[in-house]
C-alpha cells in the first residue's frame, strides 16, 4: 500500500487496534498542538507504544513500536482550558517506516499501511469459533456474561475483526496486545488469542 504521512502519538503501554474505539484526554501541550492540526486536516493520526525505558527521554523522541495503530478522530470536545476530550476510530496496522523532519511539536513519521492476511485458510473458521467459547468463558468467570453475548460475538463476522475487537477489550497484558497487532497473518493471531485467553482462564479459575 502506498505510504502515508502521520503524527504519532506515543503513549506507554497503548495498543490501539483497527475496528476499535479509542478515547483519549488530551492535555500536554504537543498533542494538543497535534489535534488542532488533525482537525483542520483529515483528522488522522496513529496511536504507538513506547519502547522500555522511554522514561528518560519521554520529553523528547523516546524509542517507540515499529507497529502502530492508525485512525480518524470522529468526535472531539475542546475544554476550556485548552484540552482535548476525544475519540479514535482505529482503521488500519501501520509499519512506522522513518521520522521525518519537521517543524511541529509533535513527531511525524513515514508509515505503511498494512493488510491481513491469512483470512480464507481452511482453519481459521474453526479457530474463530475456539476464540468466541474462550471469551465467552473469560467473560462468565468475571461474572460478565450475559444474555446475548454468544450472538453479539457471532455477529464479528471477520476474523480480522473478531481478534481486533477481543484483544482491545478483554486481553489485559501490554505485550500480549502489542503481538497481537503486530501480527497480520490472522490465523496466527487467532492462535495466539486463544493462548491468551486459555491462560487468562486458568488465572480467573486456578485451573492447572
Amino acid at each position: 500500500m502506498t505510504p502515508v504521512f502521520l503524527p504519532i502519538f506515543p503513549l506507554p503501554d497503548q495498543t490501539f487496534f483497527p475496528r476499535t474505539l479509542l478515547p483519549l484526554h488530551i492535555f500536554e501541550a504537543r498533542y494538543r498542538a497535534m489535534v488542532t492540526d488533525c482537525l483542520a486536516r483529515d483528522r488522522r493520526l496513529a496511536v504507538v507504544a513506547l519502547e522500555p525505558g522511554y522514561e528518560g527521554s519521554y520529553e523528547g523522541k523516546p524509542p517507540v513500536k515499529h507497529i502502530a495503530g492508525a485512525g480518524k478522530i470522529v468526535r472531539s470536545e475542546r475544554l476550556p482550558n485548552g484540552r482535548f476530550n476525544i475519540v479514535l476510530q482505529g482503521e488500519f496496522r501501520v509499519r512506522l517506516e522513518r521520522e521525518v523532519p519537521s517543524d511541529t511539536l509533535y513527531r511525524i513519521v513515514v508509515a505503511t499501511p498494512l493488510d491481513d492476511v491469512g483470512v480464507d485458510r481452511p482453519g481459521v473458521a474453526a479457530l474463530a469459533r475456539t476464540v468466541k467459547d474462550r471469551c465467552v468463558q473469560v467473560l462468565e468467570a468475571v461474572g460478565r456474561g450475559r444474555a446475548g453475548l454468544r450472538e453479539s460475538l457471532d455477529s464479528l463476522e471477520s476474523p480480522g475483526e473478531l481478534c481486533d475487537q477481543l484483544a482491545s477489550a478483554v486481553v489485559p497484558t501490554p505485550a500480549v496486545r502489542q503481538a497481537l497487532l503486530e501480527e497480520l497473518d490472522v490465523e496466527r493471531r487467532l492462535q495466539r488469542l486463544a493462548a491468551a485467553l486459555d491462560d487468562l482462564l486458568r488465572q480467573l479459575t486456578g485451573d492447572r
